[in-house]
């Protein structure tokens, strides 16, 4: 295997709640309030729709806020991918990803190892210039069982209740969180910060109709009938994790100005008049040279 190339789930699609859209000649990042399928392909008006879109819109008589899936592993943390992320905003290269606690950054040495304070206490990433960044790999189709649709998010409320409900549902299920029929559902809220306008962000629970104590039951029974049929779920638990460990970045190369652009915009909405717009180039330089340890 080829080192320094992560090795994520076969993606063949994504999975939005918002959009690029052009204001005042600029191209700037849009909420919206239902989910959208899109495939891998772009026209000059963006990202062209998956047949999955039309098909389970189709049946939601409306705006599309709810969407079967399955997941590809029982490992909640092979499904949903978390980190902080400092992004050097003219190239889309990840300049630094941490967990809070321990971090990965590229200095003048190389890729150092380094403490993670949290964007919050970290003199780095003032200005909203480093946020957590979320992916979670999901299955949509029966055509192709190990194919994933990815679903990116920033947002704290989105990443918080995936991660929550995937290692509640993996317990309750006795680690069969594979075999579970759930599905994303999109919620609303609204809080002091947001003005109260509503916000939305997803959230994973059981499909509409199934008890837990029903989930349950289909999901051993589910588990059973794949082992004797000779389906290996921990083999393949095992190829994610070291796909996953196969670079210190863990990042879809060809799409991350995509990504810089939507959720890490140059104005970022969410900064107030009072805070300091980032320097991304005079950070990327500063990291790039070698970087002392922040306590």
């Amino acid at each position: 295997m080829i080192k320094g190339l992560t090795i994520t789930p076969p993606v063949l699609g994504r999975i939005s709640i918002g959009r690029v859209i052009q204001k005042d000649g600029k191209r700037l990042p849009a909420k919206d309030d239902q989910f959208t399928i899109t495939s891998q392909v772009q026209n000059k008006d963006g990202w062209v729709n998956h047949p999955l879109d039309k098909k389970l819109r189709a049946r939601s008589e409306g705006k599309l806020r709810q969407i079967p899936v399955r997941m590809l592993f029982n490992d909640p943390d092979l499904n949903l991918r978390a980190q902080y992320t400092l992004f050097d905003r003219q190239t889309g290269r990840p300049l630094c990803v941490g967990d809070g606690e321990h971090c990965q950054r590229r200095t003048n040495n190389g890729v150092e190892q380094l403490p993670c304070p949290s964007p919050d206490r970290c003199p780095l990433a003032q200005g909203g210039a480093c946020k957590p960044y979320g992916r979670l790999y999901v299955n949509l189709s029966e055509d192709d069982e190990l194919g994933t649709f990815i679903f990116r998010t920033t947002g704290f409320n989105s990443i918080r209740t995936l991660a929550a409900r995937l290692s509640y549902f993996a317990a309750v299920s006795g680690n069969k969180l594979s075999c579970l029929p759930l599905q994303l559902t999109l919620r609303g809220k609204s809080t002091t910060q947001s003005y109260r306008t509503p916000i939305y962000f997803v959230d994973l629970t059981l499909r509409d109709g199934v008890t837990l104590k029903d989930a349950v039951q289909q999901a051993k029974a589910i588990d059973t009938d794949l082992s004797e049929h000779g389906f290996d779920q921990a083999a393949l638990e095992q190829a994610a994790t070291l796909g996953y460990a196969n670079s210190c970045f863990e990042v879809d190369g060809d799409e991350m100005s995509d990504v810089v652009e939507e959720f890490y915009p140059q104005d970022d909405s969410n900064q107030t008049a009072s805070q300091p717009q980032p320097n991304t180039r005079s950070i990327a330089q500063g990291l790039r040279q070698s970087v002392t340890a922040v306590s």
